[in-house]
């Protein structure tokens, strides 16, 4: 089960929004739908979870090219709305980039001349949806995004289960998070 919230920062306080993914289908979309929060370019964060599989950050100041956290790539990976965050920029590849190159830097159990498709990643357990790139287990992407805001790098890093309400609880909204939970 996910949830998704955005928070936005006024002069009164947070304030905060459910907000239904089903119509976003990229990164610049999720961050339109966050900026139209905030007609005054105030800092918005949206926040979204899968259960205790994983959690993103996305932050969102005024015009900025919006900051991005991911708890664990390789979760987010198999999550429709995970795909949105994991951006070629922010795994660290070439935008277009199709992947062939990483099949000659995978030989771990392929020297003897066996397939790839049919050995090793063939469950597709570790790649992102469509592209058969393998995805790092483990946090990915800016991890200072809420660094200013009282969510210190190695706070967010620890966070697990109900990480949403733990950063909100930090940055004094839990309140206004639990009205639209």
């Amino acid at each position: 089960m996910y949830f998704a919230a955005l928070l936005a920062r006024t002069e009164d306080g947070w304030e905060a929004s459910d907000t239904e993914l089903d119509d976003v289908e990229t990164l610049s979309d999720l961050a339109d739908l966050a900026r139209e929060a905030s007609p005054d370019e105030d800092t918005v964060l949206v926040l979204i979870e899968q259960e205790d599989a994983w959690f993103g950050v996305v932050r969102v100041d005024g015009e900025e090219d919006p900051r991005i956290y991911v708890s664990d790539a390789a979760a987010a990976a198999r999550s429709s709305y995970g795909e949105i965050l994991l951006t070629d920029e922010l795994l660290g590849r070439d935008p277009g980039d199709d992947g062939d190159d990483l099949d000659a830097l995978d030989l771990d159990g392929t020297e003897d001349g066996e397939s790839d498709d049919d050995e090793d990643g063939g469950d597709g357990s570790d790649a992102s949806a469509g592209s058969g790139e393998a995805v790092p287990h483990g946090p990915v992407g800016d991890a200072e995004v809420l660094d200013d805001l009282g969510v210190s790098q190695k706070e967010l890093r620890s966070m697990s289960g109900d990480a949403v309400g733990e950063i909100a609880e930090a940055l004094g909204a839990l309140d206004v998070l639990e009205t639209v939970r």
